[in-house]
């Protein structure tokens, strides 16, 4: 179960202020913390429960380890609980260390947010979008982050692949502005949900193979065939398993793996097939070395959206990112001019 967020507050000295009663009631220290000193103390102290390493995390901040680590030691006078278990190394967080990691994470956001928003209503945004996708929807990510940075052209994008599960994380621990994932199967909570285009499903085969002069295929057929797949940790997977388990058998591909490219090259090498979203087609395009079936008994389909925090304000990137998403006619993109 992901970690439950901080009730969103109105101001970043607001968040400051019940960040240290949260923490530290009844601790005559927490008076005297000045709030623009506590974003450069937080910002540290986030990076090194990222790193788990106190050098790793002072390169990371373009600091001295000895700098570092008089700041978390500042943080923890301050606040007058320990954060840091230490030993010899690193070796976690105190339990108040958990609790202010959380707080941490909103502050910075919100920080982050308030800086941009300064600037956004003046040359657009700058600093960075993070957006998370899962797999199958990697094709569709252009339509989005096109719009985005030409009303943002100071800004930068940073994709990741990376599982629904993952997306959720990354969402509750505010490391993440955005992601576009399944809306319909295991779908997130907590989120502000915008639906992009549904999904289908179609067998590709080489052209050698004997299902290739067909146009079509039955999920039965297609279940017999010599496959590969994306492994069960993808939710692409997870949805094909669902769906010909409700259709009363299942299917055992020879090969697994997490990448498409994977998956892609495999078609090429050794005659097998594999269950693909239509969306890849617009990005490989004719391959005439390829056939490509559709899927029947049923014809099936699943939402695709793109999912940001439900927190209230909204932050300027997950806001520029909504309006670029609203802005992109992604099921006509993949039909073609």
């Amino acid at each position: 179960m992901p970690r439950a967020r901080p009730a969103a507050c109105r101001t970043i000295s607001q968040l400051c202020l019940e960040l240290v009663k949260s923490i530290a009631v009844g601790k005559s220290a927490f008076h005297v913390i000045r709030p623009h000193m506590l974003i450069r103390q937080l910002s540290y102290f986030v990076t090194l429960a990222k790193e788990r390493h106190f050098a790793r995390a002072a390169d990371a901040c373009h600091i001295t380890q000895p700098t570092l680590s008089a700041a978390i030691r500042k943080l923890e006078e301050d606040l007058g609980v320990p954060l840091v278990e230490r030993g010899h190394r690193f070796v976690g967080l105190t339990a108040e260390g958990e609790k202010l990691l959380t707080w941490s994470r909103q502050i910075l956001t919100d920080y982050h947010s308030l800086r941009a928003d300064l600037t956004g209503e003046r040359k657009g945004l700058a600093g960075e979008l993070r957006l998370g996708v899962v797999p199958a929807a990697l094709p569709s990510v252009a339509f989005i982050t096109e719009r985005f940075c030409a009303a943002n052209p100071a800004a930068t994008v940073t994709i990741r692949s990376m599982t629904s599960r993952a997306i959720a994380e990354g969402l509750d621990a505010f490391e993440l502005d955005g992601g576009i994932t399944y809306l319909e199967n295991e779908p997130l909570n907590h989120v502000h949900r915008v639906p992009l285009y549904r999904e289908r499903y179609k067998l590709a085969v080489p052209q050698s193979h004997h299902l290739a002069g067909q146009k079509e295929v039955s999920w039965l057929n297609a279940s017999a065939e010599r496959l590969i797949l994306l492994s069960q940790d993808m939710q692409n997977r997870r949805i094909i398993d669902r769906l010909t388990a409700t259709l009363g058998f299942a299917v055992y591909p020879s090969v697994v793996s997490n990448s498409f490219l994977s998956v892609c090259a495999h078609l090429r090498r050794g005659g097998w097939a594999s269950i693909v979203p239509h969306s890849f087609f617009h990005v490989l395009g004719q391959q005439p070395d390829l056939a490509i079936l559709d899927l029947i008994d049923p014809v099936h389909s699943e939402m695709i959206g793109l999912v940001i925090s439900d927190r209230e304000p909204r932050g300027p990137m997950a806001a520029a990112l909504l309006a670029a998403a609203m802005e992109a006619d992604i099921e006509q993109g993949f039909a073609g001019p």
